[in-house]
């Protein structure tokens, strides 16, 4: 596979968005979208629960963003490129733990479009595209100056802080598997076409240097409990908050929607083993995986423990120890050198498994206005059950939730992505 592996582990530094709290940002010119903006929502703000710190111009348009994982980020991005330029625009994205602390900030950061089985994901061409287009965005904010005192380190390091391009290699284990890839892959190649706050505060800065309508970004770390705090006080709020969407009593229990939490250990090799792995080694995809992040460092997972609750990131020794048991066997028929590497610690992240469709297991959107009940003066949007495909699908997808809530129109999202409303008919 011609893959891409976006290293995991990245301490909730985030290609799209910087953490500080408040962030002025403009944006230039949107290429060929013609967005058509529903003027009826504008209106005066009004006092509520929960406010905004932003002082924004009386005809302005304000949207929240619950949840500063893949997804919340990827709408935040497309909001501002795609909103009408001269539009003043406010985002005020909240999350308690901040940029990538829930599952989006422990991901493995495999990024390829096919199933186990070698198949092409449903639109996987379409997901692919948009999100490579997020990544040369994020490695062109990593060359900056600005970058570079954000994480202090220059921008020949910060890039490999974002993108390996090493490849990924799919090892099938036995003749069955091995007879399944080939027949997949031969059968894909036909149809197969050849992140940050940091990007979006560029692309806002030089929106407003253009003249045109302000934008202003601002992340709160805080704790939502209720959708109802933000009535009246937006014109869309659009929850992005993976397995977290169920402590939210409007609409707990109410998506099909399972939990599953996995653990992903971090192991390293003692200088005095010899060497490393490869330099240029791809990363392995097979019963475990392999995400290598450097010749002394890899990650490895990851475990499936489904209808668990548990949201926190750290990792019990017994729970570490469990998974150890469970994943270095497997690794061990890929990688026998995994013998010689030390265990070093683990992260942990609860994922939101969407319904599996005839199209495959797709992540959820569409507007929650019915399933929240009653008359409401904002727009409530669901984005969510990205599963383990987060990086994959927060590119494209991520870009056709903006456009709905920028049209106030839930007909642009594909019916496969919406189908999940006939299920809680």
């Amino acid at each position: 596979m011609n893959n891409v592996m976006v290293p995991a582990g990245t301490n909730g530094r985030c290609p799209y968005l910087s953490p500080n709290s408040r962030m002025l940002l403009s944006h230039s010119r949107s290429p060929g979208l013609n967005v058509h903006y529903c003027g009826h929502h504008r209106r005066r703000l009004t006092t509520s629960p929960i406010r905004s710190s932003s002082s924004l111009p009386q005809r302005s348009i304000r949207y929240a963003v619950l949840g500063a994982g893949f997804a919340g980020l990827s709408v935040v991005w497309h909001l501002l490129k795609h909103s009408p330029k001269e539009l003043h625009l406010g985002i005020d994205i909240y999350d308690e733990v901040g940029i990538g602390g829930g599952a989006s900030g422990i991901s493995g950061g495999l990024l390829h479009p096919y199933s186990p089985k070698a198949k092409l994901l449903w639109r996987g061409a379409d997901c692919w595209r948009e999100s490579i287009k997020l990544l040369r965005i994020s490695e062109a904010a990593a060359g900056s100056k600005e970058w570079e005192k954000e994480i202090g380190e220059s921008s020949e390091n910060a890039e490999r802080l974002i993108v390996r391009k090493r490849g990924i290699l799919r090892l099938a284990t036995n003749m069955k598997n091995l007879i399944t890839l080939n027949e997949n892959v031969r059968n894909c190649l036909a149809s197969l076409k050849k992140h940050s706050s940091l990007a979006c505060k560029n692309l806002a800065e030089e929106f407003t240097a253009s003249g045109f309508g302000r934008k202003e970004l601002s992340l709160h770390k805080k704790s939502v409990n209720k959708l109802l705090e933000f009535e009246g006080e937006y014109d869309a709020v659009i929850v992005c908050l993976g397995a977290k969407v169920n402590m939210l009593p409007e609409i707990s229990g109410r998506l099909p929607l399972r939990t599953c939490r996995g653990v992903i250990a971090h192991l390293e090799l003692p200088d005095d083993t010899g060497e490393g792995y490869p330099n240029h080694g791809p990363s392995i995809l097979s019963e475990a995986w392999l995400a290598v992040q450097g010749p002394y460092n890899l990650h490895l997972g990851s475990t499936w423990e489904w209808k668990s609750k548990n949201s926190l990131s750290k990792v019990s020794a017994d729970e570490a120890s469990n998974a150890l048991l469970e994943l270095l066997p497997k690794a061990s028929t890929i990688y026998p050198a995994i013998k010689d590497w030390v265990f070093t610690g683990a992260r942990a992240g609860l994922r939101a498994m969407p319904p599996l469709t005839s199209y495959g297991s797709l992540p959820l959107l569409g507007c929650i206005d019915d399933v929240i009940g009653g008359t409401r003066t904002c727009k409530y949007w669901v984005f969510g059950g990205l599963g383990s495909r987060g990086l994959l699908y927060h590119g494209w997808l991520g870009k056709l939730m903006a456009q709905a809530v920028l049209c106030c129109n839930e007909e642009v999202i594909p019916s496969e992505l919406t189908s999940w409303k006939r299920i809680m008919r």
